[in-house]
């Protein structure tokens, strides 16, 4: 039997690495919290989401609004003292979807949750008790998270697709474009989701036998490679989609019409 000292868990940030290992977990940090920070803002502001046919993707669908609502106005329930917007609607969807995202989570497990911060590198607790126990296993619901996302898919390919009618003719804006570009990221960051390539083959033992399935599966693999840089930009993209029709709805922006 050999006598081998206990090893002692590091304090919080120690590490024998001499890299920049802080760099990425500050970064993820900083570009997670801008965005939350943006979207938290712009959620509460209740205005300036629309402008002409382009409709901005965090108040996408207009269950409840004054543009073109699909239910009907401010609700009469609701507390005079509670600001209303019709992106409270509509966030918690895709916001749970990237929030209980297997990369996204990896990311934030050092950005935010510092566990650890980086690999062997101290952390802030002794006990690590995973995702069997609140608030971490919350995210095991990133499933169903997935067929939520896959219908602000299609309802934000139908805004993209009206935001080439003007006053029911075609033309295409800057703003056209945005939105479009804007469904595409989106698109490339749900179907490249683990979820989604385990349902598409994930559960059989032998896939090759299913050339249908076997092929969504390659497809699905191949976008999920990519998954963190789909992620990000579709990240980036989708807050520049709403502020650009902010700004333009404010009369700081001028939608340039191509035709």
């Amino acid at each position: 039997m050999s006598n081998f000292p206990a090893v002692q868990a590091r304090a919080f940030g120690r590490t024998m690495r001499r890299d920049l290992w802080w760099v990425q977990p500050l970064a993820v940090f900083l570009g997670l919290g801008a965005f939350v920070v943006y979207a938290t803002w712009a959620a509460f502001q209740g205005a300036y989401y629309h402008f002409g046919p382009y409709l901005s993707p965090f108040y996408s669908p207009e269950l409840l609004g004054s543009w073109h609502p699909w239910i009907g106005g401010k609700p009469l329930w609701w507390p005079a003292w509670l600001i209303f917007s019709p992106a409270f609607f509509v966030l918690w969807g895709p916001g749970g979807f990237r929030l209980s995202c297997y990369y996204y989570r990896g990311a934030y497990y050092k950005a935010f949750w510092a566990d650890p911060p980086s690999c062997a590198v101290g952390e802030p607790r002794k006990l690590y008790l995973g995702e069997r126990s609140f608030p971490l296993i919350v995210q095991n619901i990133h499933r169903y998270f997935f067929y939520i996302a896959l219908f602000f898919i299609g309802d934000l390919a139908y805004d993209a697709w009206n935001g080439f009618h003007f006053d029911g003719h075609w033309g295409m804006g800057v703003g056209s474009l945005v939105l479009l570009v804007n469904v595409v990221l989106l698109s490339l960051y749900t179907f490249g989701c683990h979820s989604f390539r385990h349902l598409s083959g994930g559960v059989l033992d032998r896939i090759s036998g299913r050339p249908v399935r076997k092929r969504v599966y390659d497809c699905v693999s191949c976008l999920n490679g990519h998954h963190m840089r789909w992620a990000w930009i579709s990240l980036f993209w989708v807050a520049f989609s709403d502020f650009y029709i902010r700004m333009c709805a404010m009369g700081i922006w001028h939608d340039w019409r191509f035709f």
